[in-house]
C-alpha cells in the first residue's frame, strides 16, 4: 500500500461552488494530502482576482488540515511535478464533462506518465452547479446560497456591488 499519496485538484474555482468542496472532501477521504491548485486562469476571464479565489479556497477547506492551497500559472504538469503529485483529481458532473476530461486525462497522462488522474463525482444535490451558473445567476440578481458556501456567497454578492451589477 502506498502512503502519504498527495494528489492535486486543479481549477480556477471562480468561484469555489459546493460541489467544488464536495470533491475535496471525496479526496480526502482517498488520499494522505490534497492540494487545491487555484489556476491563473489565463484562458479565462475571470470575475475574482487570483488572490481573492485563492482566499476564498482557503476559507473553503479550513476544517481540512490535509489540504493545502496554491496558485499555478503555466502548465499544470509542471506544479503536479514539483509538489510530488502521483495523482489528479478531476469532478465530473455529467456525461458532457466526460469527453472533455478523458481527452484531459489521456494529454496529462502523456505529460505526467507516473501521475493517475482520478474522476470523482459530486453529490447528487450538487452535479448540476457549475462557476458559469452561480455567477450568471448572481450578476443577474438570483439567489446563490443554494450553491455556495455562506463565506463565497457574501464575497460573490460583495463582487457584483462592486461590478454595479445588483
Amino acid at each position: 500500500m502506498v502512503h502519504n499519496v498527495i494528489a492535486v485538484y486543479p481549477g480556477t474555482f471562480d468561484p469555489m461552488t459546493l460541489g467544488h468542496e464536495d470533491v475535496i472532501r471525496r479526496a480526502t477521504q482517498l488520499f494522505d494530502r490534497v492540494i487545491v491548485a487555484v489556476a491563473a486562469g489565463h484562458h479565462k476571464k475571470a470575475m475574482f482576482t487570483l488572490q481573492e479565489r485563492i482566499e476564498m479556497a482557503r476559507e473553503v477547506v479550513v476544517n481540512y488540515p490535509q489540504v493545502e492551497v496554491a496558485s499555478f500559472s503555466g502548465l499544470l504538469r509542471d506544479f503536479v511535478v514539483a509538489r510530488g503529485g502521483k495523482a489528479m483529481v478531476r469532478g465530473l458532473r455529467a456525461v458532457t464533462d466526460f469527453d472533455y476530461e478523458f481527452q484531459l486525462a489521456g494529454m496529462n497522462r502523456s505529460l505526467m506518465p507516473e501521475v493517475e488522474t482520478v474522476f470523482l463525482t459530486p453529490s447528487d444535490k450538487y452535479q448540476f452547479i457549475s462557476s458559469t451558473f452561480v455567477r450568471e445567476i448572481a450578476v443577474l440578481g438570483g439567489e446563490v446560497d443554494k450553491f455556495v458556501s455562506p463565506a463565497v456567497q457574501e464575497r460573490l454578492m460583495e463582487k457584483v456591488r462592486s461590478l454595479g451589477r445588483e
